[in-house]
């Protein structure tokens, strides 16, 4: 188990609603009195989360740079119940399999957001390489509103060998492009699948463009060339729950 911190509103009370006996404490900015505050003391109290007012020097020190809200929770993490793709392909999943695959992506807002976008789309696993690329630090958390919780993250150390992993197991592995002429939207995704994107203004790297089994590109119908990743993804993710039958 590690210990590290969480801050921000929604990813102390999404653990507190999930997991509160992993809260060792929430240190709270003792000038803020607002109602929001209020919310997460009430919850922190039915939750038996031990509270502490401080200076908000203090949580500026603790948070570095993030903007904590004025709100930081002290956790110990238990180990995730999937440790690699394997433990979610052989569990008992009750839909085929569905991942969202991220190379490169730097960003930790964009990865937060990716992750929030994958909750909502009821993905199995977020899939990232573990070298040039951010993990899930406390900016990811963030952002992400308590989804970096509840999605599993697997940082892999060769990406193009899980691509191959994935296919060997059945699950259709399909890239995102500017230049493919095959859309999103006529390409067939309901079987077991892998969205995979590529990072902020590089797109796909080449090795993993050629290890994808189909290249799609997401219609453009206005005066923009590109999308932000988190968007994109919200976009192919919704697009295979559509042809799921799920929306």
């Amino acid at each position: 188990m590690s210990e590290r911190i969480l801050f921000g509103f929604h990813a102390v009370q999404s653990r507190m609603r999930q997991h509160a006996t992993s809260i060792q404490e929430i240190l709270i900015d003792r000038e803020r009195v607002d109602p929001r505050m209020k919310d997460l003391l009430k919850l922190a109290e039915a939750s038996g989360v031990r509270v502490m007012q401080v200076e908000r020097t203090r949580l500026d020190g603790m948070a570095g740079n993030g903007r904590h809200q004025g709100v930081i929770a002290r956790v110990v993490d238990t180990p995730m119940p999937y440790k690699d793709i394997h433990d979610i392909l052989e569990s008992d999943l009750k839909e085929p399999p569905f991942f969202l695959i991220l190379d490169g992506v730097e960003d930790p807002h964009n990865l937060g957001a990716c992750l929030r976008v994958a909750d909502a789309m009821g993905v199995h696993a977020v899939i990232a390489p573990k070298d040039r690329a951010v993990g899930l630090n406390a900016t990811v958390r963030k952002v992400a509103s308590g989804a970096a919780e509840t999605v599993p993250f697997i940082a892999v150390t060769n990406l193009a060998r899980t691509i191959r992993e994935l296919q060997d197991a059945g699950v259709f592995v399909v890239g995102t492009t500017m230049d493919s002429p095959n859309t999103l939207l006529n390409t067939k995704l309901d079987g077991p699948i892998a969205i995979v994107l590529g990072a902020e203004g590089d797109g796909l790297r080449r090795l993993t463009a050629e290890t994808c089994d189909a290249l799609v590109t997401i219609p453009m119908f206005g005066s923009v060339e590109s999308l932000n990743v988190s968007v994109a993804s919200g976009m192919c993710l919704y697009e295979v729950r559509r042809q799921r039958g799920s929306v």
